[in-house]
């Protein structure tokens, strides 16, 4: 089987057709007659249909019985025509009101009074435009629905796994080129723009290096890279977080600009010794509580911290911009467990420094998508 191109269907259409056929089976058992699904990953997801052009305005009418209705703009046609498993649409134009196209279209699937569900925390679905498709459609009972497909997400088939296997592996080849590039003199920027390319390279479908940093701002989360110039010594924060087919796949490695000293190397040391204990514990059927008391009480036992608020464990998958994670982590209320087809990035961070993988969770225990040698890397060595 050739690799499809990202404008064709990612998947078999056994795939989709086993998809939707869950998300139907969810709206028979909540005797609702259709979702109203606006959450771009979840259009993608159950039908196929993919563009870039995904901020507008985009629903996927997804009946509890037969096959969905895309409404898109119609500029996005051929995206349409190349991608999606199903040939149900409605198409606004510049000169149409979408709202007003999309609840046409729904009365045309479901009729002028239905009970539905409604992705109501979908990022596209604006107040305003909530209130004017509740305006459209006066005979509807709407309830919020967006777990429904959010939830059935976390366990990937094996198919999906398969493609954040191809982003591990274009992270390892940025991260290559992260070790590479920090060297004295050399931008952030001049960094950020190697690792890019390397990532592109290596098979992902969107460039940025994610989390990337030098010397003071490593100690801190979220950094972007700047015109800051490294200096010899700097400690760097890097991320990389690519995605094939949207699949994403990212971990971290420490990196100290041309030298180090035996502490640095000590700290680390640390970090992966604390990450492989709570590791050890990652298998179906363990509350998540556990491994992330582990690192918890790892990095605050070693001095490394005085608090530890972050998150151990977020569930990645089919992501699309701006959403950066799925909604299952790991802290310490959490009450969810371990199952097989689940995928997570992990990581730990203290002093600068941060160590994590993406792993999937297996039929007894986890498989790291992410493969680099786990160490301190000194540049220019």
């Amino acid at each position: 089987m050739t690799t499809p191109m990202i404008y064709e269907p990612w998947f078999e259409r056994a795939e989709y057709l086993d998809r939707l056929a869950r998300v139907q089976s969810g709206l028979r058992e909540r005797r609702l007659d259709a979702l109203i699904a606006f959450q771009p990953e979840t259009v993608t997801w159950v039908t196929g249909f993919f563009t870039r052009g995904y901020g507008s305005f985009q629903v996927a009418i997804i009946p509890a019985e037969g096959e969905p209705t895309l409404v898109c703009r119609d500029v996005e046609e051929y995206y349409l025509d190349a991608t999606c498993v199903y040939p149900g649409r409605a198409l606004w134009t510049d000169t149409d009101d979408p709202v007003t196209l999309a609840a046409a279209a729904i009365r045309a699937t479901c009729g002028d009074r239905a009970r539905v569900g409604i992705e109501l925390e979908a990022w596209p679905l604006s107040v305003a435009r909530h209130a004017k498709l509740c305006e459209g459609l006066p005979g509807y009972d709407m309830q919020d629905e967006s777990a429904l497909v959010r939830d059935m997400r976390l366990i990937k088939s094996p198919a999906e796994i398969d493609w954040q296997r191809q982003a591990g592996k274009a992270a390892e080849a940025g991260m290559q080129a992260a070790i590479d590039t920090a060297l004295p003199g050399t931008s952030e920027r001049e960094m950020a723009a190697e690792i890019c390319a390397a990532l592109i390279r290596a098979g992902s479908d969107l460039p940025g290096p994610g989390v990337m940093s030098s010397e003071e701002r490593a100690y801190h989360l979220h950094g972007g890279y700047s015109d800051r110039v490294l200096s010899h010594g700097d400690i760097v924060q890097i991320e990389t977080t690519p995605n094939v087919r949207h699949y994403h796949a990212r971990f971290m490695r420490p990196i100290r600009c041309a030298t180090s000293s035996d502490e640095d190397h000590r700290i680390v040391e640390s970090l992966i010794a604390i990450q492989d204990a709570a590791m050890a514990e990652v298998r179906p059927g363990v509350k998540a509580t556990v491994p992330d008391a582990i690192y918890r009480e790892g990095v605050l036992s070693a001095g490394l911290r005085d608090t530890y608020t972050n998150k151990t464990f977020y569930s990645v998958g089919l992501l699309l911009q701006p959403s950066g994670g799925e909604r299952l982590e790991a802290a310490p209320i959490s009450d969810w467990t371990f199952a097989p087809g689940m995928t997570f990035h992990t990581y730990v961070l203290a002093r600068g420094f941060g160590m994590s993988e993406t792993i999937t969770i297996t039929d007894t225990g986890f498989e790291r998508l992410t493969n680099f040698p786990r160490q301190l890397f000194i540049s220019g060595t």
